[in-house]
């Protein structure tokens, strides 16, 4: 299996940044990708809730979805649409923060809400509070598919063990992890949390990522870190895309998975304990 992890500069303009994704998507295709994976908040970054509101659509209207379904069905790919953020229903007006995983029919195969919300101050100058904008899922999703049981997780999930074990123990092969990673965390954290979930999983981990500076027209603009990165079951970093947009190509064996958990079983070596 060869997967194609898209690494994106999105603005926030959905329009706008929906045929680069696309132009992406098709190199990935060319280049033999038989699953091609986008990073987080494919549509659009944004810091205005105000823009948000005048731009993002349900997940029924979001042109952007219904563009890479029509390109997975076009091209005969599984698509994991990283993320969206999406209007929804709730009272209190809060987004969605959704990952999609198309099949090649086109139709979506499952869908994955944001569990962990990103409420941190970085520094000074760097406060995050997703949780005022976006109301966090309460479902960890796994999706069979041709090829691999896939476990669905979002950037932030990434400091959460526990959700990733549980995915591996429900039989998930490859967890995805797409990522608007703070470039400030990410320099310090993003590759170590992703190796560590990898060994405590067995898993390979799929983490395609954006990067660079997202200009805003409607906003301060925000960075992030860039690096997507495939791990290995064992923990290797078999693939880093560094810092530019583009699309980074890497040739799965799923035997790896099988390997790696024989040579250290700690997934049926959990124990009952007590305290603290």
């Amino acid at each position: 299996m060869r997967a194609g992890l898209v690494q994106l500069n999105v603005t926030d303009d959905p329009a706008a940044n929906l045929p680069v994704t696309l132009a992406a998507v098709r190199n990935a295709v060319a280049e033999g990708a038989e699953f091609v994976l986008t990073p987080e908040c494919t549509n659009a970054l944004s810091s205005s809730r105000n823009h948000q509101r005048s731009v993002l659509r349900h997940e029924q209207d979001d042109e952007t979805l219904a563009a890479l379904r029509e390109q997975a069905a076009k091209s005969g790919i599984w698509l994991l649409v990283g993320s969206l953020g999406l209007l929804t229903n709730d009272a209190d007006g809060r987004f969605a923060n959704r990952s999609f995983l198309i099949a090649p029919t086109g139709e979506i195969a499952a869908r994955y809400d944001k569990i962990h919300m990103f409420d941190v101050d970085v520094s000074e100058t760097e406060i995050y509070r997703e949780s005022a904008g976006y109301r966090p899922g309460h479902q960890a999703v796994i999706a069979k598919t041709s090829f691999a049981t896939i476990g669905m997780t979002v950037c932030y999930d990434v400091r959460f063990p526990h959700l990733y074990r549980r995915l591996a123990k429900a039989g998930a092969q490859i967890i995805t992890v797409p990522a608007a990673f703070n470039h400030i965390t990410g320099a310090a954290h993003w590759e170590v949390l992703l190796r560590a979930r990898a060994i405590e999983t067995g898993c390979f981990v799929l983490a395609p990522a954006q990067t660079g500076f997202h200009a805003e027209q409607h906003g301060k603009g925000r960075r992030t870190f860039g690096h997507s990165l495939v791990i290995t079951p064992w923990g290797d970093v078999r693939a880093d895309a560094g810092i530019a947009p583009g699309v980074t190509l890497v040739d799965l064996d799923l035997a790896e998975v099988s390997r790696a958990r024989a040579r250290i079983p700690s997934l049926h070596h959990d124990r009952e304990f007590t305290g603290p």
